[in-house]
């Protein structure tokens, strides 16, 4: 039986297969300032490589490629930002996450997609798998990936605290929650929460600058450690996992729901949100896709689903466990609850 999403046209396999293409020319645009250039009232290709120091000629060639991809607009002589880029992808605009695309996305995460192959076929080299610890351990690594992961969670973490009702709660536990995006979101939206943070050593540096500018110095701690190895800080009423399970290898996510039962008062909260396909892995795209990426340097990742995560956490115990969708067509939450007795 064939799918209704299957492609059907020879124009479908190339938008498929020259899509890298694409994506360099937003990542290109984002490096010199493209979308900056063109916020608010627009600009024409002069004024345009004016302000990014771009010769006419390749600024004429890179906003012909963004306008094909809608990711650009013209009208006559002027070049304007289509709404999306408008929104999110301008210096300084509330929900821009370019720093993200740019930075994390271009120079530390596409280039190990050259060695996907290798990582699928378990031909590639040993000394090309990496974990997070490994990469962590350079300082410059470390902060590059966690300023702009900073960047890209603001929105999420924003999300999540008007998702989820943590009035009653006080401590957190935030596990692999780099900077402290998500437990600076919700300590804001709940004055009486405070949160320890557990992530490498030098995240933790980046992550204490960011909580510190937000003010909550006081509320948001880091420990530095592994979260697979170190010790949490019990007991709390909050355990949340972001984007964790997709940075670890598969054994270890079992380990993770048990420890997080374990970490728990009874009756409060045990929050995962990361990348999830739908249990029939038809859907959605872009979640299969960053699940793919990860496996690039995570050859041992695990594709997961809510139906696997819920699963997880009722065979360890919670109860009242709920799957939503948190970003569209990218990634879900699952939540359960510590029985009370």
């Amino acid at each position: 039986m064939t799918s209704p999403k299957s492609l059907e046209t020879a124009e479908q396999i190339s938008d498929i297969a020259f899509a890298f293409m694409g994506s360099k020319a937003l990542f290109t645009a984002l490096h010199v300032g493209l979308c900056t250039a063109l916020a608010d009232e627009g600009a024409t290709l002069d004024a345009v490589a004016g302000k990014t120091d771009l010769d006419p000629d390749r600024a004429t060639t890179l906003l012909t490629a963004l306008t094909t991809l809608g990711l650009v607009e013209r009208e006559g002589d002027v070049y304007r930002n289509s709404p999306a880029a408008e929104a999110f992808l301008v210096n300084g605009r509330k929900y821009d996450f370019g720093d993200y695309l740019r930075l994390q996305i271009d120079k530390q995460m596409y280039p190990f997609l050259a060695q996907l192959e290798g990582a699928l076929t378990g031909e590639l080299n040993p000394e090309q798998v990496s974990s997070y610890a490994d990469w962590f351990s350079d300082p410059k690594e470390a902060r590059l990936y966690s300023e702009s992961q900073h960047a890209g969670s603001l929105g999420p973490g924003r999300s999540l605290a008007r998702t989820v009702d943590l009035s009653a709660a006080r401590k957190m536990l935030d596990v692999g929650g780099g900077t402290g995006t998500f437990s600076i979101s919700l300590c804001k939206a709940y004055p009486e929460l405070t949160s320890t943070v557990l992530d490498f050593p030098n995240v933790v540096k980046v992550g204490e600058v960011f909580v510190k500018q937000a003010g909550l110095s006081d509320r948001v701690k880091f420990q530095g450690g592994n979260a697979l190895e170190s010790e949490w800080p019990t007991p709390v009423d909050v355990v949340l996992m972001s984007y964790l399970f997709s940075g670890v290898p598969g054994e270890s996510i079992p380990g993770l729901v048990r420890g997080a039962m374990d970490a728990l008062m009874p009756g409060r909260h045990f929050i995962v949100h990361d990348f999830m396909v739908e249990d029939e892995r038809m859907g959605p795209k872009l979640a299969a896709l960053w699940q793919l990426q990860h496996v690039a340097f995570n050859p041992k990742a695990k594709s997961i689903t809510g139906g696997y995560v819920r699963a997880l956490m009722e065979a360890a115990g919670f109860v009242d466990v709920e799957v939503s969708e948190m970003i569209p067509g990218m990634t879900m939450m699952v939540r359960g609850v510590k029985p009370k007795a």
